[in-house]
C-alpha cells in the first residue's frame, strides 16, 4: 500500500464522486414522469444512502428511498422506492451485459485453460439471459398495468391498508416505466448508466494503475464485475470481507500476486465506498430528518390512496 500512486487513488475518488452526480441526473429522469424533484436534494440523499451502505451493508439501500421525501416533499415514499428499484435493475442490467460482451475478447490469462475460463463465459450468457427476462417482465407490466391495477383492486381479501400500499407501489412503477415508452426518455437513462458504470470502471481502472498492475481497461472491466458481486453480500461495511475476498480472488485469477490483490482489494473497497460516508454526513447532518415527519408523510400518501381508489 504504501509504494501506491496517491495521486491516482485521488482521482478514482473522484470518479466515484462524479459518479454519485451522474445517479442524480438519473434518479431524476426516473421521477419525470411522477413528479418534479430538487437535483441538489437527490445527490444529497445519494450520497446519505451511499454512507448508509458503508456503514450498513445492502441493509443501508433502504435509506435513500427514505430520506428522499424528507428533504423534497413533492416526492411520496412509494415513487421514491419504485424508481430506486428500477434505478437498480438498471445498474445489473449494465454490468451484466458489459462483463458478458467483454469476456467475448478478454484474454484467458496465463496459466489458466479454456475450461477455467468457460465457467465465466457461462456465467456472462446467464447474466445477459436474466437481462432480457428482465427487459420483458417490465415492458409487459407496462402494457398491462391498467388491467394488473384493476385486478389488484378487486382483492378483498387483502387488508384495506396493505391493497392501498400495493397499489400505490404498482401505480408509482406504471408511471415510472412511462420512460420505456418515450424514446428520449430511455435514451437519457441509458446514456446515464452508461455514464456511470464507465466513471465505476475508471475508478477501477485507476486504482489497478495506482498500485503499478500494467492491466488494461477490459482487465479493469472483468475486475469490476468481480467486486459487484462482492458487494452485493449484505454484510455490514459496504459487504466488507466479501467484497474484499471475491475482488481478491478476481484478481489473483488474472495472476496478481496474493499479497497485491488483496491491498488492491482492500483499497477499491475504501474508494468505491468511503467517499460517500464523508459527503454523505455533511448533508445528514444539515438535514431536518426525523422519524415524525415520515410517519406524517406515509399516514398522508395513505389516505391520498384511499381518496383515489375510492
Amino acid at each position: 500500500m504504501t509504494r501506491a500512486n496517491l495521486f491516482l487513488l485521488f482521482l478514482a475518488a473522484l470518479c466515484v464522486v462524479a459518479g454519485y452526480g451522474v445517479r442524480a441526473f438519473r434518479w431524476r429522469t426516473l421521477l419525470a414522469p411522477i413528479t418534479p424533484v430538487s437535483l441538489k436534494e437527490l445527490f444529497a440523499t445519494t450520497t446519505i444512502g451511499f454512507g448508509a451502505v458503508f456503514l450498513l451493508g445492502r441493509a443501508g439501500e433502504i435509506v435513500r428511498p427514505v430520506v428522499l421525501p424528507l428533504r423534497d416533499h413533492r416526492v411520496n415514499p412509494s415513487a421514491s422506492f419504485v424508481t430506486i428499484g428500477l434505478e437498480r435493475i438498471c445498474d445489473m442490467m449494465a454490468v451484466a451485459i458489459v462483463f458478458a460482451i467483454n469476456l467475448l475478447w478478454f484474454p484467458i490469462p496465463a496459466g489458466k485453460t479454456k475450461e477455467d475460463f468457460w465457467f465465466f463465459q457461462r456465467a456472462g450468457m446467464v447474466m445477459i439471459a436474466l437481462v432480457v427476462t428482465g427487459i420483458i417482465v417490465l415492458a409487459l407490466f407496462r402494457l398491462w398495468s391498467v388491467g394488473i391495477i384493476a385486478w389488484v383492486e378487486k382483492l378483498s381479501f387483502l387488508p384495506e391498508r396493505l391493497r392501498d400500499v400495493l397499489l400505490g407501489i404498482l401505480k408509482s412503477l406504471a408511471q415510472a416505466l412511462g420512460v420505456m415508452s418515450s424514446a428520449k426518455d430511455f435514451a437519457l437513462i441509458a446514456g446515464w448508466t452508461a455514464c456511470l458504470w464507465t466513471a465505476v470502471a475508471m475508478a477501477t481502472w485507476l486504482t489497478l494503475r495506482a498500485f503499478h498492475l500494467p492491466m488494461g481497461f477490459t482487465d479493469a472491466l472483468f475486475v469490476m464485475g468481480w467486486a459487484l458481486v462482492g458487494s452485493l453480500v449484505p454484510t455490514p461495511g459496504g459487504a466488507a470481507g466479501a467484497f474484499h475476498g471475491v475482488t481478491q480472488r478476481g484478481l489473483e485469477f488474472i495472476n496478481v500476486q496474493t499479497d497485491q490483490a488483496a491491498a488492491v482489494a482492500i483499497i477499491m473497497h475504501l474508494i468505491f465506498f468511503a467517499p460517500a460516508l464523508f459527503v454523505g454526513l455533511y448533508y445528514f447532518l444539515t438535514s431536518d430528518i426525523s422519524l415524525a415527519r415520515l410517519r406524517e408523510i406515509v399516514a398522508s400518501e395513505s389516505k391520498e390512496q384511499v381518496i383515489e381508489n375510492k
